[in-house]
């Protein structure tokens, strides 16, 4: 017998401990618990002792507001060494438990190396993370918050600055005044009313530029894959095709961070697609313009100006032409460099840092969530099989359609009060997002992340009868109003439903749509809708021997003997895209998808 209950992001509080039970964290030492399956991202937990008497050391290796030290040697012995060299850093580390940096420092793996296991927080004092080790960072139980809060309107009114800037050629003009020049028919600019700025990212920063520029009566369109287009609209910004953005911009103005999808998004073939007479801003990081390729297509007549304040190599080669570019204004990456937002951010990330090492959750947590050891080690291969579902399921959804609602069913024998689904949510929404974006979602963020992407999950429970030894019986993701890559994962209520249950320890992928699978869920899947008949098993893993790509699990699932079937198969390497055309070839196959976890 079971019954069912369901509630949107909620989850009880305890009196008494027990699994779920919200136990005081704690971060002298860390506890690295790793999940065993190499595509999962490993996760964190700092549970121990604060340090055992004695103030914790905190290195703040770049320059930091003086509100932001104050608060830091309220509770920790704080060590200000600025431009240290790597040797030197990697020296210093370990002797320190948290370490805050800006842009300046790379935080490498050799860091966490060094640590040798005592750093447990590294504070990024601005938004952006490319030049900490995520990964190194978490194998190593070290957390890392930022602040990315605190610069977003400075960074965004450092944007407009440059704009307006550029239009009017105040740098080239003010250079040429004080030469003793008096060019007034040299500068003459354009003006911004009318104009159509695209940008490019529609985040924090963008969404404020974009409020910015339509006071100052432009048309704004902007291309962002993952932003919410209610709150577009909002603002009286069209979403728009990245092609259309380039196509259509009389300035461009980019807010994406630097992933490996956006290195060098603007390049030769890109710049091509532009309006000719395109003017470009950059506030956001100097990798996603191919630097080279700006400097052919200023030559070239394609773009007429550019406003740059990041760079590839920070700071640029003196001999830099695209620094020397007369149509090229530039500044030192002041995008935050204004005394409020340098205050705040100070502040923001070194009550991050000290919430910490207290042992406090940091609601700007990149890398881990921070929770009790006794109850990720229950919960460790549940965990993995909510972000692998999340992951399936994503894929699942065709081009084109707007995710918005997803339903997670628990089932369990388990009272409501003896089970946290906190962190079962937090990864299928990390499995949900993290594929189609540059967001690290964790147990804090994740609610918060979801909410801002206009995503909303709601949980049921199946209470069912029996020993409550086990977690969960099984964990079920639902995505509704979508169309689906593979018709056959849409259930018989139209969404697109996978389910999954945990045997032996291992997760498995234990339905797709209405049809019944079982499939271990590591390495990659691939789902085919076949006609029930003979040999199919055998002609499938035919094509993947001949391409040496092993096969680990396979199972088959149908609605009746001679009638339709799934099959899923499980194999530990990609294949190549002749073998899967080859597979999409069998007669029998009526469609197939490729999902890679």
């Amino acid at each position: 017998m079971a019954t069912s209950s369901s509630q949107t992001l909620r989850t009880p509080f305890l009196k008494t401990p027990s699994l779920n039970t919200k136990l005081p964290l704690y971060s002298a030492f860390s506890v690295a618990i790793h999940p065993t399956r190499r595509s999962v991202k490993p996760l964190v937990v700092v549970v121990s002792a604060a340090a055992l008497g004695g103030k914790p050391t905190v290195l703040v290796a770049e320059k930091l507001g003086d509100a932001g030290i104050e608060l830091l040697k309220e509770f920790a012995n704080v060590d200000c060494a600025y431009n240290l060299s790597p040797e030197e850093l990697c020296t210093k580390i370990s002797l320190c438990d948290a370490l805050i940096v800006r842009s300046g420092t790379k935080v490498s793996r050799e860091v966490f190396e060094s640590s040798a296991g005592r750093l447990k927080v590294v504070g990024r004092a601005g938004v952006g993370i490319d030049n900490v080790d995520l990964a190194a960072a978490t194998e190593h139980g070290c957390l890392v918050v930022n602040a990315p809060t605190a610069n977003t309107v400075a960074a965004a009114e450092h944007g407009i600055a440059l704009l307006a800037a550029m239009a009017r050629n105040v740098a080239q003009a003010d250079a040429s005044v004080k030469a003793g020049k008096w060019q007034r028919n040299k500068y003459v600019g354009v003006s911004l009313v009318g104009k159509t700025l695209a940008v490019m990212g529609f985040g924090k920063v963008g969404s404020e530029v974009a409020r910015r520029a339509k006071g100052l009566g432009m048309h704004v369109i902007a291309h962002d894959p993952y932003a919410p287009s209610d709150r577009a609209r909002a603002i009286g910004v069209d979403l728009v095709s990245f092609d259309e953005a380039l196509a259509t911009a009389d300035f461009i103005s980019l807010h994406m961070p630097l992933t490996p999808a956006t290195s060098k998004i603007l390049n030769d073939e890109t710049f091509a697609k532009m309006k000719k007479g395109v003017r470009i801003v950059n506030v956001a990081r100097g990798g996603v313009i191919d630097e080279e390729a700006l400097v052919r297509a200023l030559d070239a007549g394609i773009v007429a100006q550019a406003a740059l304040d990041v760079f590839t190599q920070e700071p640029p080669p003196k001999d830099s032409k695209l620094v020397q570019h007369e149509r090229v204004t530039v500044t030192p990456h002041l995008g935050a460099s204004t005394m409020e937002a340098q205050e705040g951010v100070a502040i923001e990330v070194a009550e991050a840092v000290v919430g910490a090492l207290k042992g406090e959750l940091a609601a700007t947590a990149v890398n881990a969530p921070m929770v009790p050891a006794e109850v990720l080690t229950e919960l460790k291969p549940y965990v993995e099989l909510a972000e692998k579902l999340g992951r399936l399921a994503v894929q699942l959804v065709a081009g084109g359609s707007g995710m918005k609602t997803v339903k997670v069913t628990y089932a369990s024998a388990r009272g409501p009060d003896d089970l946290d689904t906190r962190l079962l949510r937090a990864m299928i929404i990390k499995g949900l997002i993290e594929p189609i974006s540059s967001v690290f979602v964790n147990l804090v963020n994740a609610d918060f992340t979801a909410k801002q992407r206009g995503l909303k999950i709601t949980e049921e429970r199946i209470n069912l009868d029996g020993s409550p030894e086990s977690p969960l019986d099984f964990i079920q993701v639902q995505i509704a109003n979508v169309e689906s890559r593979f018709a056959s994962s849409i259930s018989e209520y139209g969404e697109i439903k996978v389910e999954g249950r945990v045997k032996d320890g291992i997760p498995h992928l234990t339905k797709v749509g209405s049809f019944d699978v079982d499939v271990t869920l590591e390495g990659s899947i691939i789902l085919c809708r076949q006609v029930d008949q003979p040999g199919m098993i055998g002609t499938v893993g035919s094509i993947l021997g001949e391409e040496n790509v092993n096969v680990n699990f396979m199972s088959v699932g149908r609605i009746a003997p001679r009638k339709q079937a799934v099959m899923a198969i499980g194999v530990d390497d990609q294949p190549s895209k002749e073998a899967l055309k080859k597979i999409g070839d069998v007669p029998a196959i009526e469609e197939f998808v490729f999902l890679k976890l």
